[in-house]
């Protein structure tokens, strides 16, 4: 399984949350779920972009400078680093909400 997550940019996090912070109407129809996913689509699809412009620099393509390549490679990691804090959270508060007593 390749499971990649993408980075957002600040803009696109504000896109997202405000999608989730919207009216009543647009939380229930897509919910934390929907935020989540789109979150990881767009994780996914820097790491993609990422990983496409380093294959074409080793190509020597002149078009893609080396720059390029390593800002889009810095961006995919701080986005993946972003979403395992995130996992990590989420696998905590599961965690301490099963521990607790009843």
């Amino acid at each position: 399984m390749d499971l990649k997550i993408p980075a957002l940019s600040p803009a696109q996090l504000g896109s997202q949350l405000g999608k989730v912070g919207g009216s009543p109407s647009s939380v229930a129809a897509g919910g934390f779920g929907q935020a989540l996913q789109n979150a990881l689509q767009s994780v996914s699809s820097a790491q993609n972009h990422s990983t496409q412009l380093q294959r074409e620099v080793q190509l020597d393509n002149p078009a893609v400078s080396l720059e390029q390549t390593m800002v889009a490679m810095q961006k995919s990691q701080i986005g993946f680093q972003a979403t395992l804090q995130v996992r990590n959270r989420l696998v905590q508060a599961y965690s301490d909400v099963m521990n607790m007593q009843v």
